[in-house]
């Protein structure tokens, strides 16, 4: 009867996506629909959770990098306010009538935001390397290992002397890379991934350690090594396969008992209270008010780790199973809540800019941005493949030129090939109301999303800019909306590819045999 479940997630998957809500609250929906007809999670199902939830820690732990979270704006928001919601939801547990130690598992796993959540949003607007999507991952990762902590205390089993012998695992750190190096093929490097996920939690259960935790430490045996990024992206489709299976068998258990769904109903009232503390902390670490608002959207949810967190405790008997049932629907709330304050927020900023702004502090800001393009006359956003390509043809005409991109990584590596790359945002509108775009002739989009160049082209027309702006797409259906917004020319590489390749089939200069490199259409 697999076919029952899997059916049913995809049509409530599909139907809560059509509203513009995650899928996975469909999946959390299809599992009650199912329990309400009295159908019980298999072996299958189970295997599949458990799955899903290693290859998650799993690519939890390609992403732990210390440089991220030992920043003062990051260990400092993340850790006081950790702390103070930990301090709000105790009582709120143990007026519920929890015992102490329910409560206060049931308290730290409340404190939790989205991981997943965030990631895809910040993933989908192209912002994972913003300075908001770094202070944001920064606080997910430190509370990401509070949650292995969490699991790792209640996991239920006594820890075998032989684990002492897991402190020696960074020296193989060497050997794992050298390993998936070799790996050449692509499905070797995916293989290697899943041998390392799987393997890293058998291995930790059988000394008598949690699973989830293996996974995670198998994982930052990587970090750091740039097969943990590309390595990342191939897990990505596999861990949200199976993570479907862990989401519909939360959503089996049924419904939560009166106590439960009371904690639900306070720690859904909590919420905004949550996020206003986490826009207060990050304005108190010197951010500017829009940074601390856009990170402060990103983390308005609760997590998937609560629920991971919360059936590991369960199983063991720290808290109630019930509560497992309260932490999923409330999930499915906070995540149907937080997804059109994601879509809207560049909206609901420029709404609230004018209030929050009186909270910023006078000081000089981590995130202050560039506001000088010295001598430039050409401006490129987006420095990847396109934005490099534009820039080096630019600079072979004798131009003065300068790229712009939102990734320090990205910018580390322009500027290491010779360019000459500053840091902004180009979502921000503050940044084109200082910047001197003055003797700047030509602007050119190269970003990927639709939604960024759609905004930069809207502000730059706003702010005063006369000069060019040439967008770059790979989709019909944005040429009008771009040329609205103010774009003076789009180009649709993929369009005018496709005609190229026409015009040399036609050429009849091109004999059988010959190779011809055109320079407006291939590369040596």
């Amino acid at each position: 009867m697999d076919i029952v479940w899997i059916g049913m997630a995809f049509v409530f998957g599909m139907l809560f996506s059509r509203i513009k809500l995650p899928p996975l609250v469909g999946y959390l929906v299809a599992g009650g629909a199912l329990s309400a007809y009295g159908y019980e999670a298999g072996t299958a199902l189970h295997e599949i959770a458990h799955l899903g939830v290693l290859f998650l820690l799993f690519t939890v732990g390609l992403h732990l990098r210390l440089k991220n979270i030992i920043r003062s704006e990051v260990l400092g928001t993340g850790g006081i306010h950790l702390v103070v919601s930990t301090a709000i939801f105790l009582p709120v547990a143990i007026l519920l009538g929890y015992s102490i130690t329910a409560a206060i598992i049931i308290s730290i796993v409340l404190g939790f935001s989205s991981t997943v959540l965030t990631a895809k949003n910040l993933e989908r607007r192209n912002e994972l390397g913003a300075f908001h999507g770094r202070v944001a991952i920064g606080i997910l990762i430190l509370q990401d290992i509070v949650a292995i902590v969490i699991l790792g205390l209640t996991s239920g089993t006594a820890p075998s002397p032989w684990s002492l012998a897991l402190l020696g695992l960074p020296l193989i750190r060497p050997a794992v890379i050298k390993i998936i190096e070799l790996a050449n093929e692509e499905e070797l490097k995916l293989l290697f991934g899943l041998m390392l996920a799987v393997g890293g939690g058998s291995l930790f259960e059988e000394l008598g350690l949690s699973s989830e935790l293996g996974a995670l430490i198998a994982g930052m045996l990587l970090s750091g090594h740039d097969v943990a990024d590309e390595l990342s992206k191939k897990l990505w489709g596999i861990k949200e396969a199976f993570l479907v299976g862990f989401f519909l068998e939360v959503g089996l258990t049924g419904l939560p008992a009166l106590q439960d769904f009371y904690l639900a109903l306070a720690a859904l009232a909590i919420l905004p209270l949550k996020s206003i503390l986490f826009f207060g902390l990050m304005v108190a670490f010197k951010l500017r008010a829009r940074t601390s608002f856009i990170a402060t959207i990103s983390l308005s949810s609760y997590s998937e780790f609560t629920l991971i967190a919360g059936t590991v405790a369960a199983s063991a008997g720290f808290i109630p199973s019930g509560v497992v049932v309260a932490f999923a629907l409330l999930t499915a709330i906070s995540f149907a809540v937080n997804a059109p304050l994601a879509i809207w927020e560049e909206e609901l900023w420029q709404k609230m800019e004018s209030f929050l702004i009186q909270f910023e502090r006078d000081v000089r800001h981590p995130d202050q941005q560039t506001v000088s393009l010295g001598s430039a006359e050409y401006l490129i956003i987006g420095m990847g493949n396109a934005g490099q390509a534009a820039y080096d043809r630019l600079r072979q005409s004798a131009k003065h030129v300068v790229g712009m991109d939102i990734d320090p990584a990205r910018i580390q590596q322009n500027i290491e090939d010779g360019r000459r790359v500053i840091y902004g945002d180009m979502q921000d509108i503050e940044l084109w109301q200082k910047i001197d775009l003055s003797h700047i002739k030509s602007v050119i989009l190269a970003i990927g999303t639709k939604e960024a160049k759609l905004n930069a082209t809207k502000y730059l027309r706003s702010n005063g800019y006369h000069g060019t702006i040439i967008a770059l797409t790979s989709q019909e259906d944005e040429l009008h909306e771009l040329s609205e917004a103010g774009a003076s020319a789009v180009c649709i590489p993929i369009t005018q590819a496709g005609q190229k390749l026409a015009e040399l089939s036609l050429s009849d200069e091109i004999n059988p045999g010959d190779t011809v490199l055109d320079p407006d259409f291939s590369t040596p």
